[in-house]
């Protein structure tokens, strides 16, 4: 139970390689299998221990939940794809904003292995297609790094002397010789067209768009903010791009309090504990949104954190006692702080009247 998958990922498989990438798209862990009460008392120290392994491993990446923001990047996606397909130039591209923690990233790599599994389904068979091409912008990045990364991807080895027309030139003719349909980009916020770099930069992705018969997707955080659609530079990606944004869940109205605990209810039924209570997380529902702040990353942290806890305290149960010892980022914990601080100052109805 302790070895590792074949497929597993594993930190020395980036997705920025072609290596990684194909493995990332291969992966499909297997939940571990829930045990009676019976056949845990069978177990030994060894299986039983083998056992909470797995588990913990299991609830250290929970199975991917289908937030609105990935089932709108899918469908877009799909149709841009689609609609570039016959297109020499000026192909439609697509771009995802919005705060850390909002599940971007996720998001992105999900469209791209949607893409790729489709068509591999298409093609079965055919092992020299990578339909799909993902980089991260390097900080303060130049034109070079950037050639670079494209080129790191494919598995292109060039010296430090290397001109740019090279490297470029390889990179798209191994693209194009591989079928790409789809370039995800990420980290676009690392791109400051204010400077010469970054304007050096948005036009290399700019060329490589012309060069490659293929789909663009951009991910950043709050790119609008950054300055990305500001210039001539700027207004030319306005007018190439749709623009989805990434947004923390609402719990003002009843629909989006009915939508918040359905996602904690799609991520409570991944849960692989032997005394949890289906529907306790629910119950749970504004104290999470306060912890998490509607965040989807932060979400997920407490719920897995949790898990893990139950699991090595033998307690098997997610409770808000857990929850409470599972950390979050500094980001959801002061916007926390202020909605708390008014809870305690608002005045119950009996205190109220004994104020009157």
């Amino acid at each position: 139970m302790n070895a590792v998958p074949n497929d597993a990922i594993t930190p020395d498989d980036p997705p920025t390689t072609k290596e990684g990438w194909r493995r990332f798209v291969d992966y499909q862990p297997e939940p571990p299998t829930m045990l009676t009460a019976k056949q845990l008392l069978a177990l030994d120290q060894r299986q039983r221990a083998a056992h909470d392994e797995a588990r913990r491993d299991y609830h250290a990446e929970l199975p991917l939940v289908h937030t609105p923001t990935i089932r709108q990047l899918l469908g877009t996606g799909r149709l841009l794809v689609q609609l570039n397909r016959r297109q020499v130039s000026a192909r439609r591209g697509l771009i995802l904003s919005g705060a850390s923690g909002t599940g971007k990233t996720t998001a992105l790599m999900q469209l791209g292995r949607t893409h790729e599994r489709a068509v591999r389904r298409r093609h079965p068979g055919s092992q020299h297609r990578l339909p799909v091409a993902y980089v991260t912008v390097p900080p303060a990045a130049t034109a070079k790094m950037l050639a670079v990364e494209f080129a790191r991807f494919y598995g292109l080895d060039f010296s430090a002397r290397a001109n740019m027309p090279d490297i470029v030139n390889a990179v798209c003719a191994t693209a194009a010789n591989t079928a790409v349909e789809l370039v995800l980009v990420d980290e676009i916020h690392n791109l400051n067209l204010a400077t010469r770099a970054g304007a050096e930069v948005s036009d290399q992705l700019k060329y490589f768009a012309e060069r490659l018969p293929a789909t663009f997707v951009y991910s950043g955080i709050d790119v609008e903010g950054e300055g990305l659609f500001a210039g001539v530079r700027g207004r030319q990606i306005a007018g190439r791009f749709t623009v989805i944004v990434s947004t923390p869940f609402a719990y003002g109205t009843i629909e989006q309090r009915t939508a918040w605990r359905s996602l904690i209810a799609t991520l409570e039924a991944t849960l692989r504990l032997h005394q949890h209570v289906s529907g306790s997380l629910g119950a749970l529902d504004e104290y999470l949104y306060r912890r998490s702040s509607g965040m989807i990353g932060s979400l997920s942290q407490l719920i897995r954190g949790a898990a893990i806890l139950a699991i090595e305290d033998g307690t098997e149960q997610i409770t808000r006692d857990l929850l409470d010892l599972v950390p979050v980022d500094f980001a959801a914990e002061r916007a926390a702080r202020p909605t708390a601080s008014r809870q305690r100052k608002r005045p119950t109805a009996k205190t109220a009247a004994a104020t009157a």
